[in-house]
C-alpha cells in the first residue's frame, strides 16, 4: 500500500506502508543511531513525535522482549529507507515490520531518508503527517500541521502509581526514580549498583519524596517543553533546597536547572543517536554519548554561584551537564544509561552513588 509523508514546509515524500495504515500527525525528528531501534521505539521521550532513521538499513537483527525501555512505544510514526523482512541474531523473537502492526504504529518505507533528514537539519524539526490515503487536500493538510503542538507529554508518559524495583544483590541504598517519561535502563544501571528503585509519578510532591526515607533522588528523562511543566518545577525546587543526592537526566536536568533559575530554549533540530561527542570538563576527556531532546539548557543563564558547566557538546558548544555548588547534585543533558549506545558515561551512576555514600557517612 502506499503511503505518503507531507512535511508542514509543503514537502512531499512518497514510499510504502509499513505498521499501520492509519493516519498520523507528529512533530518529526530524526535519530542518526545505527542501531537500537526497538529502544527508540519504547523511549518515552519521543511521545508525540515521529521518528526519521537516517541509517538506510533497519530492523536486521529484529525485535526481543528484553530492549523495551518502557511499557510500550511512543513514538507516533516511524520513516525508514528500507525495512528488513526479517532479523537475524541469537536473540531474535520477530520481525521489525510485525512490531510495528502489533503496536499500530504509523510508518513508511522506501524514502530518501538522506534528504529527508538534510530538510530536518537545514529548516528544523517540524510537523509532519504520515497518511495512506490515496486523496488529501495539501492545503488542509498543511492548515492542520501549522496547528500541531507537542503538549502535556509528561503526564502521558508517567507512572499512575508508585512501583518498586529491587537491587540485584546486597541492598545499599533506595533511591526515589522521579519519572517524567524514565527508560527502564536507567534503574537497571541503579539496581546493578546495588539500588532499590523506586519509580514515583511526575506529579509526586517534594514532600512525601522528602518523607519517604530515600538516599537519592534521580530526576528522570522525558518528553515535551520543560517549561510547561511548572507544577513540577516547584516542588523540585523545594527538593533543591533539602540537602538529599540529587542525579538528574535530559529532562530532568533542564527541569533542575529552571527550578534554579536557568532558563531553557529549542534547538533547531535537537540532538538525537548514539554518536554525540561530549566534553567532560573537568575529566578533560571527551566520551560518545547517547541522547535524546529538542531542548537545552542556556549556559549563559547558569549563575555561577549556583551551578557550573560540566559537559560541553563538542560540535555545537550546547550545555551538556551542570555540576552544581550545593553539595551531591549534578546533572546532565545525555543518556549515561547509554541504551541504546555507548556505555562511556555511565561511571556518572557511580558518582551518584559516592555522593549518597557521602551524604550517609556525613549524617553518621
Amino acid at each position: 500500500m502506499k503511503a505518503t509523508l507531507i512535511l508542514a514546509n509543503g514537502s512531499i515524500f512518497s514510499g510504502t506502508s509499513i505498521g499501520s495504515t492509519e493516519t498520523r500527525v507528529c512533530e518529526m525528528v530524526f535519530n542518526t543511531s545505527m542501531a537500537g531501534y526497538q529502544e527508540i521505539l519504547t523511549d518515552p521521550s519521543y511521545a508525540g513525535q515521529g521518528v526519521v532513521m537516517s541509517y538506510p538499513l533497519i530492523g536486521n537483527y529484529g525485535v526481543n522482549s528484553e530492549d523495551n525501555e518502557s511499557r510500550r512505544p511512543w513514538v507516533e510514526a516511524f520513516v525508514v529507507r528500507h525495512l528488513s523482512p526479517r532479523g537475524s541474531n541469537f536473540r531474535c523473537e520477530g520481525d521489525l515490520g510485525s512490531y510495528l502492526k502489533e503496536h499500530n504504529i504509523t510508518g513508511i518505507q522506501g524514502v530518501d531518508t538522506r534528504a529527508l533528514t538534510k530538510i530536518l537539519r537545514n529548516e528544523g524539526s517540524m510537523n509532519g503527517m504520515l497518511t495512506c490515503a490515496e486523496h488529501f487536500n495539501i492545503a488542509q493538510v498543511l492548515e492542520e500541521l501549522k496547528s500541531y503542538r507537542v503538549e502535556n507529554t509528561v503526564a502521558l508518559v508517567t507512572r499512575p502509581e508508585p512501583e518498586v524495583f529491587p537491587a540485584y544483590g546486597e541492598e545499599k541504598y533506595h533511591v526515589a526514580m522521579m519519572d517524567y517519561g524514565v527508560k527502564q535502563h536507567m534503574i537497571e544501571c541503579l539496581r546493578r549498583r546495588g539500588c532499590r528503585v523506586t519509580a514515583l509519578p511526575a506529579a509526586t510532591s517534594a514532600g512525601d519524596v522528602l518523607s519517604g526515607g530515600y538516599d537519592g533522588v534521580m530526576l528522570s528523562n522525558g518528553p515535551g517543553d520543560p517549561a510547561e511543566n511548572t507544577a513540577i518545577i516547584e516542588e523540585l525546587k523545594k527538593l533543591y533546597h533539602s540537602d538529599i543526592p540529587l542525579f538528574g537526566v535530559c529532562l530532568g536536568h533542564q527541569l533542575l536547572a529552571l527550578a534554579t533559575g536557568a532558563k531553557t530554549g529549542r534547538l533547531a533540530y535537537g540532538h538525537r543517536g548514539g554518536n554525540h561527542p561530549v566534553r567532560d570538563v573537568e575529566k578533560g576527556r571527551v566520551f560518545i554519548t547517547s541522547q535524546n531532546h529538542g531542548y537545552m539548557v542556556l549556559a549563559d543563564s547558569v549563575d555561577p554561584a549556583v551551578a557550573e558547566v560540566s559537559h560541553v557538546n563538542v560540535n555545537d558548544g550546547t550545555c551538556e551537564g551542570l555540576r552544581y555548588k550545593r553539595p551531591n547534585c549534578f546533572t546532565t543533558q545525555f543518556h549515561p544509561e547509554a541504551n541504546a549506545g555507548p556505555k562511556d558515561t555511565e561511571y556518572l551512576f557511580n558518582r551518584f552513588i559516592d555522593s549518597m555514600a557521602a551524604k550517609k557517612g556525613g549524617a553518621q
